[in-house]
């Protein structure tokens, strides 16, 4: 969640989705896997590539929404999009760049997170909780609070008050007629 343009729901599906970050060999497979690896389409002289629909495309559409929430706001991948634009690229093929670039963002990301092979070196990288990333204090606003109604113990059932009823005996149905052709 630290790359703008991609909230909790995003980066749940990208977790999702990815699972085991090891089972991709480097970030261009990666790349394509999530269908932001471009597509050559080159013609004699004239160089060019196009989006691939190949892929997850889960993790595109979100790729693709964290590109276009960077565009639209001072950020730093608004900066890439804009150099190629001067570049000479359409805005579709800029928007195709900015993806990928934001692709192998999203891949290097697991990868520095991924345990190595040495424990040791591990439990020197986790926090007190075991877990990179881990705090002994707490993200919430303030201390706990002292015991709410919720945290009070109940008290028992109610003692009943109303008389139970008889139900009253079903009403006969009357025969059905049968139809005849």
């Amino acid at each position: 969640m630290d790359l703008y343009g991609i909230g909790p729901a995003g980066a749940a599906r990208i977790l999702a989705d990815v699972g085991d970050v090891a089972r991709f060999a480097d970030r261009n497979r990666f790349a394509s896997w999530t269908g932001t690896a471009p597509l050559d389409a080159s013609s004699g002289a004239q160089i060019r590539h196009r989006r691939s629909r190949a892929g997850n495309r889960r993790i595109n559409h979100v790729l693709y929404i964290a590109a276009v929430c960077q565009i639209r706001h001072d950020t730093p991948g608004r900066a890439y999009y804009r150099r190629k634009l001067a570049e000479g690229k359409t805005s579709l093929e800029a928007l195709r760049c900015l993806r990928r670039r934001l692709s192998d963002v999203v891949y290097r990301q697991p990868v520095a997170d991924a345990p190595t092979k040495d424990p040791a070196e591990d439990r020197e990288r986790a926090g007190p909780g075991g877990h990179s990333g881990a705090t002994l204090t707490s993200s919430a606003a303030g201390p706990t609070p002292a015991a709410d109604s919720s945290d009070k113990p109940q008290p028992g059932p109610a003692p009943t008050t109303l008389q139970p009823t008889h139900p009253a005996p079903a009403a006969a149905h009357p025969p059905r007629r049968e139809r005849g052709c």
